[in-house]
């Protein structure tokens, strides 16, 4: 794709009146401080812009819809007075209205729209583009009083140190969304394994900040942060979001603090507990791990909160593949890449030892012609895990090429569809073959069957489930983490 402008920032012009007379606007210093930031991780030139004419009387002009649609990214500077202005939310709208004909708001599960929260503001009165997306917060709760300070450097250095490591989260997401929307070798995007998918659960505002720099640790060693979006309130569909953010996770890292976290809608549980039950639950399909948090010499007066930590040094479920660690955060964030590094590769290593010809599972690669090439890096990982893989042929008479599918849908113990340039359609067929194998004379149990979403991304992939398979989301390219609870199922 390609832009004329990498952002545009979106505000309501009272948020950009300059508390200090002589001084500059709130908006006006992040701007000037993004476009600076967003450039230096680039390495070339930003162009970051936006409207200063925000007067309410002005016409919303074509000109300013064109040029909404030539701009990668919008930047919603959220405020009680942002939700109120007619121009700001047409803003959002006009934008939001581009990026859906461009293929989508989220393109390879980053998102072009980005919430900045100058000032908190109640969710059900931010627009409904901007519910569900995680924001930056630009501010901050005094715990003494409760009351609200805006990062500026008119509150002292602390605010000021605070306002430059959220600036520099949004820069760094900035830019990994352009690069993103950038990518023009769509064989290089398809090809190049990208790192795997932590989940990072949802805190109490007693940590956010460690929370925030272990999520910086992550991303900056090139780790997708999960939830990327705020989290439903309702127990039934917070559970099914967790679920499905889970499923695309290596690791889960819980921090347990001093607070009782919030009890959803239906639940007699806290999110914190929640999301500990979900991930032990993921961990038991394998390739997963699980890693839990406690400050030192935490002081709880909550006897909820008591209670809940009072279980978890007990939980029987802390083995091998969990931790519960309780040391200064330094020692933690080391912790943490010491056990990323020891999971990087633990199943290929274990799949150089022999293994006997009987005991090799039979994966039939169900693939598209014009998908070849890629399904390589498929079919050499999972040979290299001791899995006989059968592929598809193309080339001969059409009877033979026909008799050699039905002889692999009767005899293979697992099947893997790679949903790439091939239609919906085929996709489905391709499902309701296995299902049939019964009729192509198969004996064995109905094989196992995922089906992996690979590049290129498009909107019908990314809306795409199903019951009647494992899905494997892949749409950045192949990686090894998402296979591996397909494998330790095959094995089973």
């Amino acid at each position: 794709m390609n832009f004329e402008g990498d952002a545009f920032i979106s505000y309501a012009h009272l948020d950009n009146v300059e508390l200090v007379e002589g001084g500059k606007g709130w908006v006006t210093n992040l701007h000037r401080a993004l476009e600076v930031r967003v450039a230096q991780l680039l390495g070339k030139p930003s162009h970051i812009w936006r409207d200063p004419k925000l007067d309410g009387n002005d016409i919303f002009e074509d000109a300013l819809v064109n040029r909404l649609k030539q701009v990668a990214a919008l930047i919603s500077v959220v405020s009680p007075r942002y939700v109120k202005s007619e121009w700001t939310r047409r803003e959002l709208a006009e934008f939001w209205k581009a990026a859906e004909a461009q293929g989508g708001v989220r393109f390879r599960d980053k998102a072009r729209v980005f919430k900045v929260l100058k000032t908190p503001v109640p969710i059900d009165a931010t627009p409904p583009e901007l519910q569900s997306l995680l924001g930056y917060e630009f501010f901050r709760i005094d715990p003494d009083t409760g009351r609200i300070h805006e990062l500026d450097e008119i509150f002292g250095p602390e605010a000021q140190r605070e306002f430059w490591l959220r600036l520099d989260d949004l820069a760094h997401d900035i830019c990994c969304m352009l690069e993103v929307l950038g990518a023009t070798d769509q064989l290089t995007a398809q090809v190049q394994p990208v790192a795997s998918a932590i989940f990072l659960a949802e805190s109490t505002s007693d940590l956010r900040e460690q929370r925030e720099a272990i999520k910086r640790d992550l991303q900056q060693h090139g780790y997708t942060v999960l939830p990327s979006r705020n989290l439903p309130m309702f127990a039934p569909e917070l559970e099914a979001a967790l679920r499905d953010e889970l499923a695309r996770c290596r690791m889960s890292i819980h921090l347990i603090g001093r607070s009782y976290s919030f009890v959803p809608e239906a639940s007699a549980k806290s999110l914190l507990e929640i999301q500990n039950e979900l991930a032990i639950e993921r961990g038991d399909k394998g390739g997963f791990s699980r890693l839990l948090w406690i400050p030192p010499a935490l002081e709880v007066a909550d006897e909820r909160q008591r209670h809940v930590i009072e279980r978890l040094r007990m939980d029987p479920r802390i083995q091998k593949d969990a931790d519960l660690v309780e040391s200064p955060l330094e020692d933690f964030r080391t912790i943490i890449q010491d056990r990323l590094k020891q999971a990087v590769e633990p199943e290929v290593l274990s799949s150089r030892l022999p293994a006997t010809t009987k005991n090799l599972v039979q994966l039939y690669l169900i693939h598209d012609q014009r998908d070849t090439e890629v399904a390589s890096f498929w079919a050499d990982f999972l040979f290299e895990n001791q899995i006989e893989v059968i592929r598809p042929v193309f080339e001969g008479d059409e009877a033979e090429i026909r008799d050699y599918h039905e002889e692999n849908l009767r005899n293979c113990d697992a099947a893997l569809i790679l949903y790439g340039a091939a239609t919906e359609c085929w996709l489905r067929r391709k499902v309701r073959e296995l299902q049939k194998s019964a009729g192509y004379g198969r004996t064995k149990p109905a094989p196992v069957v995922a089906i992996s979403l690979i590049p290129p991304a498009t909107p019908e992939k990314e809306r795409f489930r199903t019951h009647e398979a494992l899905l494997i989301p892949q749409l950045n390219g192949f990686s090894v983490e998402p296979l591996q609870p397909f494998i330790s199922l095959m094995r089973a």
